[in-house]
């Protein structure tokens, strides 16, 4: 996803005068045409993340269109409060954009992890969040919102889902149709979701953008009353707008990261299978759910 991110922004940089790259000292190298096309628009501002949002809601004052990017740590937890500030408080629009979601830098340890990422900015008035599970889902969402008045936060994934949906900012997919139950699967873990439920009548509904929520197709698409929710971040961020979305009481069921310190080293994959994120576990959790 993040060579697609280059490959996107340099095509906006191009044909919009108005975006504004600023980097939190990573993807220099990535972006080295763009420091040489575009000197005035592109700017590593290097690891002052907090100063970096503050700058960042100053030039949407004067009304350029600010893209930044850094580590999801750095961005989010770090400039928790200037983004409310700066950004929400005011009612500006911009671009976050991040990576090393959830534990994907897993061997640097718990200062590189950020499952609380999506939660934390929920909490943040109109904040729009995106998820992509694809690189074409980035440079189809992306271009579709990033100069549309709102903050939006992008969460770029090392995962990359092999099945390609045409997505659209703001909707949800319905990937199939079942009667025993839905299951929702968040960005990059639709492929995971996709095998585990091959062979069992449940409905599966694909979520890029989770705020806007698309209340009217998840609302059309329960069944069963029963939902379980398969999410790359600390679970909860849209259990709320799914209750909303249902006329009938709901028994939910999440597979999300634990809120806890990963302590342990090792690669993203033996996270995933220490923590569950495997089809055989999906599968079990699933069956559990819609046979109680």
């Amino acid at each position: 996803m993040r060579k697609q991110f280059v490959t996107t922004v340099e095509e906006i940089l191009k044909k919009d005068e108005r975006a504004v790259l600023l980097l939190g000292d990573i993807g220099v190298f990535g972006f080295r045409n763009a420091f040489k096309n575009y000197p005035d628009r592109v700017y590593n501002i290097g690891i002052l993340e907090q100063s970096t949002i503050s700058m960042a809601s100053g030039l949407s004052i004067t009304g350029l269109i600010p893209i930044v990017h850094t580590i999801a740590p750095f961005l989010t937890e770090r400039c928790f409060e200037q983004i409310k500030d700066d950004f929400g408080y005011q009612k500006l629009g911009g671009n976050l954009v991040s990576v090393g979601a959830s534990y994907d830098y897993a061997g640097l340890g718990c200062t590189h992890h950020c499952p609380a990422d999506v939660p934390i900015l929920m909490n943040i008035p109109d904040v729009q969040i995106i998820v992509p599970g694809t690189s074409e889902d980035f440079d189809t969402l992306f271009k579709e919102s990033y100069s549309n008045g709102k903050l939006k936060y992008f969460r770029l994934s090392e995962r990359e889902n092999q099945t390609k949906v045409p997505v659209k900012f703001g909707k949800a997919n319905v990937i199939k149709k079942g009667k025993s139950g839905t299951v929702i699967a968040v960005g990059p873990l639709l492929d995971k979701v996709i095998n585990a439920t091959k062979d069992i009548d449940v409905t599966v509904i694909y979520l890029t953008t989770l705020r806007p929520f698309d209340t009217e197709t998840v609302q059309k698409n329960i069944t069963g009353g029963k939902v379980f929710i398969c999410e790359p971040y600390y679970s909860g961020a849209i259990t709320e707008e799914i209750i909303k979305a249902s006329k009938d009481p709901l028994k939910i069921e999440f597979l999300g990261v634990p809120k806890e310190f990963l302590t342990n080293y090792g690669t993203k994959e033996e996270h995933d299978e220490h923590l569950g994120f495997t089809e055989k576990n999906i599968l079990t959790r699933i069956k559990k759910l819609i046979h109680e």
